[in-house]
Formats: C-alpha cells, sequence, structure tokens
C-alpha cells in the first residue's frame, strides 16, 4: 500500500507547471494538444515552413523575430533590436496575451490564459531543434 501511494505521490511530480532555475518544467505531451490551437499559423517539426507566422523550431532561447524569411512586426523586431530573446518567460508572459505584451503585433490570437496551458506549449515547443528534428 504505501509503495503505490509513493509511486502516485511521483507521478503527481512529473507535470511541474513552473520554470525551475530558468528549465522547462511543463509536460510536452499535453502541450502537444495545446499546440493544436496555434497550427492554423505556425508550423514545427522536419520540413517546417512559415506560415502566416514564423515556423516554431528552435524558438527557446532564440532571438525575437529571427525566423529565416518572415516579415515580422515593427514591435517584435523593436524587441529584436532590444536583443530580447524568447527565453522560456518571455514566451509565458507573450503566450498570456500577446497584444499586451508587444502592442501592434501581428498576432491576432488572444492567449492562452491558464498557466499550465503555456507551461506545456512551451515544454512541447522545446522539443523541436532549429533544424525541426
Amino acid at each position: 500500500m504505501l509503495k503505490r501511494v509513493l509511486a502516485a505521490s511521483g507521478l503527481l511530480l512529473l507535470p511541474t507547471l513552473a520554470f525551475a532555475d530558468g528549465h522547462i518544467t511543463g509536460d510536452a505531451a499535453a502541450g502537444e494538444k495545446v499546440f493544436r490551437k496555434c497550427k492554423a499559423c505556425h508550423a514545427v517539426g522536419e520540413g517546417a515552413e512559415n506560415k502566416v507566422g514564423p515556423v516554431l523550431n528552435g524558438i527557446i532561447d532564440r532571438p525575437i523575430a529571427s525566423a529565416d524569411g518572415f516579415k515580422y512586426s515593427d514591435v517584435l523586431v523593436g524587441l529584436a533590436e532590444e536583443g530580447k530573446t524568447w527565453t522560456p518567460e518571455e514566451l509565458a508572459a507573450f503566450l498570456e496575451k500577446p497584444r499586451s505584451y508587444a502592442k501592434g503585433t501581428k498576432m491576432s490570437f488572444a492567449g492562452l490564459r491558464k498557466e499550465d496551458d503555456r507551461m506545456n506549449v512551451i515544454a512541447y515547443l522545446a522539443t523541436f531543434p532549429a533544424d525541426g528534428s
């Protein structure tokens, strides 16, 4: 009985929903489901191409407004000029309410209200290196 309780307790720790010392600790499998909301405009994985939004391969710690061949809004170009990068924390702030984070962004998505959805989609995006493999 004690083994079952301990095992179940350990499982509760797996989908941690915050960043620990800059590390992504969301649930990538849950994030894949959340990413379905993003697929109309963004692509990830091998062979991904820009759509209405840029390819998101390698987005974690990538400079803002840096996907090849995508024309970004002036506000995102400005953030790039300031040296900003898409850290997990910056992505979380952007995904919560894109138009508040970057007033003037072309991204029309309202955002992800739930913190766990944001953390999970960021964990999912982290599984895609720049080459999409």
